[in-house]
Formats: structure tokens, sequence, C-alpha cells
């Protein structure tokens, strides 16, 4: 099959056109070749290159940063993505659509099933919400949600924990936020298996669940740093300006119907990305 990537330089964008380039037919686009809050050039490239399967990877995905430029989080994550829903209806292209835990509010206190409400708390989950209903209706596409993405490239959670962890200073990282890591090699497994599937939301996220301090200490404890120097803190004492579910663990429903298996428990998929880090 014929794939197009947007989003391609970015951490999962890079990712995911490795994965599929060794078996199908790969485009990767970035921002400078692909700019998807411009409808007439969605239009104009995806009618040109033709792709049987869209992979809509493209985001505005800096969560504080949204608050403060809502207008781009919206045209950027909303407005672009029903541009490539409607450019991949026109030439029956099927589209997937990487949507995040953050459309919930993390009033619950079980993980979210694929069919539970959206309730957006910032900017950036509103704007990823406003993207998962331009898809549905412009696309029948398929959203996948996953949660706290880290992989080997680009900026990310574990990333700029192992960096910091060379300075050996006490860092605070909130306690009372709990989600689910994800892996980006293991997401993008499930999404290669999601290719012949029915259209619909699934939930993909590494199994088990932890607070962002549980995380930042067993990174430490990974590297071989000192887990002491990770300290908790509150989400209202580390005051970020965006604000974000304090649960938002995804249930793997719709998957397991497609027999497809979770991605392993967080602290698994951890010990394999430092690993390979390491060399």
């Amino acid at each position: 099959m014929k794939i197009l990537i947007t989003g391609a330089n970015g951490q999962l964008g890079k990712h995911l056109v490795r994965a599929f380039e060794q078996s199908h037919t790969v485009i990767g686009l970035g921002r400078t070749e692909l700019d998807v809050t411009n409808k007439e050039k969605v239009n104009t490239v995806i009618s040109q290159l033709k792709p049987d399967i869209i992979i809509h990877s493209a985001a505005f995905t800096a969560v504080d940063q949204c608050e403060s430029d809502p207008k781009r989080a919206f045209e950027v994550n909303g407005l672009g993505t029903g541009y490539v829903a409607q450019a991949a209806s026109n030439i029956n292209a099927r589209m997937f659509y990487i949507s995040s835990d953050y459309v919930f509010d993390g009033k619950k206190n079980s993980p979210y099933r694929e069919d539970d409400e959206p309730n957006p708390l910032s900017t950036y989950g509103m704007s990823k919400w406003l993207g998962e209903k331009l898809v549905q209706k412009f696309n029948n596409g398929t959203i996948i949600r996953t949660s706290w993405l880290y992989g080997h490239d680009g900026k990310n959670f574990v990333n700029t924990m192992i960096k910091l962890g060379q300075e050996n200073k006490e860092l605070k990282v909130v306690n009372d936020q709990i989600g689910s890591p994800t892996y980006i090699n293991d997401l993008g497994e499930v999404i290669i298996r999601l290719l012949n599937k029915e259209s619909k939301i699934y939930h993909v996220s590494n199994t088990d669940a932890c607070t962002w301090y549980e995380f930042a200490r067993t990174i430490f404890e990974e590297m071989g740093y000192n887990p002491k120097l990770i300290l908790p803190t509150t989400t209202f004492e580390y005051g970020a300006r965006a604000a974000r579910p304090s649960y938002s663990v995804l249930a793997h429903g719709a998957i397991l119907k497609e027999n497809i298996s979770p991605p392993r428990p967080w602290k698994e998929a951890l010990k394999a990305f430092i690993r390979k880090e390491k060399g």
C-alpha cells in the first residue's frame, strides 16, 4: 500500500516512516512539504500523491504553549485535521488520526473506555477533540488515542529526564496526575496491526499506570541515577499553564475485540527504550 505520513519530522512521524517503509511505499511529509493549515495545499498534495492510507501525526503538541496560542492549536490540531480528512475522502483514502488522552477530564477513577464522553480541560485537549469530530464527520476514519508518548527522536519527558539527570540536581515532579507512559515503538506495532481493521476509536498505550513522579524515579533508576533526587510536588504547586487530567489511564477494549494484545507494561517498555538508547 501507499501510505502518507504527515508530521514526518516529529518524534512519532519519524518512527512511523521507519516502521512502515519495511513493507509499504511510504511518503513522509513534514510541515515545509505539507502545512496542514493550508486547505488548498492539503487538497493539492493529497490529490496528486493519491495514497491508500494517511496516518495523520502532524500536531501542535506543546500543551502549555497551546494555552498562549489557542489560534494555532485549533488551526493545526482541529481545522488542519479536518482538511486532511476531507482531502482523504476525496480520493477514497483511509485516515488514521493520532489523538490524546487529554480529551478526557480525569474525573473518572477507572480506565477510560473508547465510548466515554470526552470533556477536555485544556486548549490542547479541545483542539484534539475537534480533530476527532472532523475525522468522524468527513472520513469515517480511525482515531487512535494514546498517552504520555516518548521515543528516540525529539523532545519528550524521558529524554528530558535523562538529560537533567546528568546534572545531578534535585527535581520536583508532579505526583497527582496518573496515566500510562507509551513507548512509540509499541504504539507503531499496534498501528500496523490496525491497518486492516474496522474504522473506529481505539485506545493504545502501554499497560499499567503511574504518576509523573513515579515515572521520573523509574527513569532515574534505570539510568543508574540517584532516584532520591526526584521530589514529589502537586499540580497546583508546579503551576503549569494548562490544566491536565488528574487521571487519564486508557482502557484497551477496542483493540482486544480485534484480537490485538495491548502493549506491554510501561516499565518493561521503558527498560527496552533505555537499553536501545545505551546501545
